[in-house]
């Protein structure tokens, strides 16, 4: 499946590939054609007529050769690493989560896979100690509602096994009379942080895998955004940027609902 959305995505870097291997082919046969009549030419001086050009088509040959294997291992390269990581965005797509709290297999909503949100939400993807989670909620309360906007939902994920006690400010519990549009996006913004892993060992290997590719120690907290196909649009070591979020990404109603679903910024 990585392969073929490689392949969407980069429709002519096969065929580019294809014709530098030709070229290559190409000035492969020249080379050996024209080493076939420099080496006669240099064991007998009588036959040297010619070797000058001779030697200067060879040069040329061996030139492009050199050229268009770079280009052609260039490409290959980068095959590779967009492979790699679509194949990453589908193993984070199988990842599961639920709505509400919940340990391990019980407890909670219906455990879903991730990539059910595609299209939906835009999830940030909080990983560290249970402290640092807790300070990335705390951090964020001020732009809750900017960020149910923007359909903004934070994944927070415990690596050092403790329990997450996630709780509002009074202020923010409190709701007016009414079916005004302030009480929907308070609502709203308290969903935001509902989202708990399911199977966390799996979780902890994916951002394991991350953390390696990265460079970034194993023990160090981490965030990740996804654009709203699920794509990974930013990460980071420490807290995540809820006020650059705000900025960044425009809010998902009425008439601008699905029009900006990919301006999310570009895939890393």
């Amino acid at each position: 499946m990585a392969k073929i959305r490689s392949e969407v995505l980069s429709p002519f870097r096969s065929v580019r590939m294809f014709f530098y291997l030709a070229f290559m082919a190409s000035g492969a046969l020249g080379g050996l054609i024209a080493l076939t009549q420099l080496l006669p030419a240099l064991a007998n001086p009588a036959r040297a007529v010619g070797a000058a050009e001779t030697l200067k088509g060879l040069g040329i040959d061996v030139g492009a050769v050199s050229l268009f294997a770079f280009l052609y291992s260039r490409e290959s390269k980068a095959k590779d690493a967009q492979v790699a990581r679509l194949a990453r965005e589908e193993r984070l797509s199988r990842l599961k989560l639920r709505v509400g709290a919940g340990d391990g297999e019980s407890g909670g909503g219906r455990p879903f896979q991730l990539s059910e949100l595609r299209g939906t939400a835009r999830l940030v993807i909080v990983a560290g100690p249970a402290e640092f989670v807790a300070e990335s909620f705390r951090r964020s309360q001020p732009f809750l509602r900017e960020l149910a906007e923007r359909a903004v939902l934070a994944v927070p994920f415990a690596t050092d096994g403790n329990t997450l006690e996630l709780r509002f400010d009074e202020g923010e519990r409190e709701e007016k009379d009414g079916d005004d549009k302030d009480d929907i996006v308070a609502k709203k913004s308290r969903r935001l942080w509902q989202l708990t892993p399911v199977y966390t060992a799996e979780w902890a290997q994916w951002l394991d895998d991350q953390k390696k590719l990265a460079g970034v120690p194993p023990d160090s907290p981490v965030y990740l955004s996804l654009r709203m196909d699920g794509r990974v649009r930013g990460s980071g070591v420490g807290y995540p940027p809820w006020q650059a979020f705000v900025a960044q990404l425009p809010p998902v109603k009425g008439m601008w609902s699905g029009l900006f679903d990919g301006m999310d910024g570009r895939v890393l």
